[in-house]
């Protein structure tokens, strides 16, 4: 028996969903975090659920390695998912300055050299590229305990305060910082032919976006409301909820299940193909198709992931015609002088001000961790869905 006069300490324990073996989540109490001298802790507010984190629970892929670079199977260390994150500060570490107990932010679930103080600082962090740190760890992906839990301790400097009276929706603060990153990727990029350039022979006249889930709706309003693009924004998906929304947000519609693609945007561009094509859907079969529908030297941003099954071969007959070819992740795009991260504050600002609408796209809202397993096992195959968000 304990001796009642001498309790042990036990730590604070908190509710998460657990991922304890492929396609099984679990709610269980957990150890709850505690706040480093220059972190701090946050009480979960909201958590967007990602293609990621289905691509995760259903066991298609396990970012989570050893000293080997081998996935470590989550019956072995469990993981805790969800890497799209807003909260409240409730614990602030002694060296913290710039945040208070019950600040609202959005957190870059991202460590990297600056995050952590490391020193020296890699060449990737040094040239703002820090999704490519050498160091680099992601809560909710690479195994470190993610949103899908009541509380997260993370560096307060991954902590982007938010200055209005949004809720869920500060949780698309992250995909569309990826967004933002991915723009600005291609922006860089030497290519032949830019959104808005000067001379009309460099100017992208024809935008085809591959597929209106989250992803392919933020970049439909980020080419509209951010960059200004008014030339021709062709948006291809089969779902018809997803066309309304694109077409909601100023792009014109094609759909793939009804008629040949290649030949509607042939038609739509007078013959010429488009010059920026940006592949969202992650299909094999898209990618058979990107020959016919970009003109020479056009740009290509690949940021769907997953051609599983896919003979890459095809990729033969996108070469000849010279592409640029651009692959993206996440939302690393360099740091503010406070040394936050400042694709995300650029993205809560767009979301803020209202210039990117981020509720539309929102259609499952979920308020108790127990609905999430149905969630990533389920929903998001439904007709009507297109992002679903946790609320705790």
């Amino acid at each position: 028996m304990t001796n009642p006069g001498n309790h042990e300490s036990r730590p604070e324990t908190m509710r998460a969903c657990v991922l304890c073996d492929v396609a099984r989540m679990e709610v269980r109490d957990v150890a709850r975090p505690q706040a480093g001298t220059r972190e701090v802790l946050v009480r979960v507010a909201s958590v967007g659920l990602c293609g990621t984190d289905i691509h995760i629970f259903a066991g298609h892929a396990n970012y989570n390695t050893d000293a080997h670079g081998q996935p470590v199977p989550f019956n072995r260390e469990p993981q805790i998912l969800g890497h799209e994150i807003s909260g409240e500060v409730v614990e602030i570490g002694s060296e913290v300055r710039d945040l208070r107990e019950g600040d609202r932010v959005v957190i870059d679930q991202g460590l990297n050299c600056i995050s952590t103080a490391r020193a020296p600082v890699c060449e990737y962090c040094r040239t703002g590229d820090s999704h490519q740190c050498e160091f680099y760890r992601e809560h909710g992906i690479t195994g470190l305990p993610g949103g899908l839990a009541e509380y997260m301790a993370v560096p307060a400097v991954n902590c982007v305060p938010i200055q209005s009276s949004i809720g869920a929706e500060a949780a698309m603060t992250e995909p569309l910082g990826c967004i933002i990153h991915s723009s600005d990727f291609a922006a860089r990029a030497r290519s032949r032919y830019a959104i808005n350039a000067v001379e009309d022979d460099g100017r992208v006249r024809a935008v085809l976006i591959c597929g209106a889930g989250p992803a392919g709706l933020l970049f439909t309003q980020y080419l509209r409301q951010a960059l200004g693009y008014d030339g021709r924004l062709l948006v291809s998906e089969p779902n018809p909820r997803k066309r309304a929304l694109a077409e909601s947000f100023g792009a014109q519609t094609i759909d793939p299940s009804s008629g040949d693609v290649i030949e509607a945007v042939r038609e739509l561009t007078d013959g010429r193909g488009v010059e920026y094509l940006i592949e969202a859907t992650g299909s094999g079969r898209v990618m058979a198709l990107i020959p016919g529908l970009i003109r020479k030297q056009a740009t290509v941003l690949l940021y769907g992931h997953g051609h599983a099954g896919t003979d890459m071969s095809l990729l033969n007959n996108v070469l000849f015609r010279e592409p640029m070819l651009v692959a993206s992740v996440g939302a690393s795009g360099g740091f503010n002088a406070d040394g936050r991260p400042a694709v995300y504050a650029r993205a809560l600002e767009l979301i803020e001000s209202g210039r990117i609408d981020v509720a539309s796209i929102i259609t499952h809202r979920y308020t108790r961790l127990e609905e999430v397993p149905q969630a990533l096992g389920g929903d998001w195959r439904a007709a009507d869905y297109v992002k679903g968000v946790v609320t705790l």
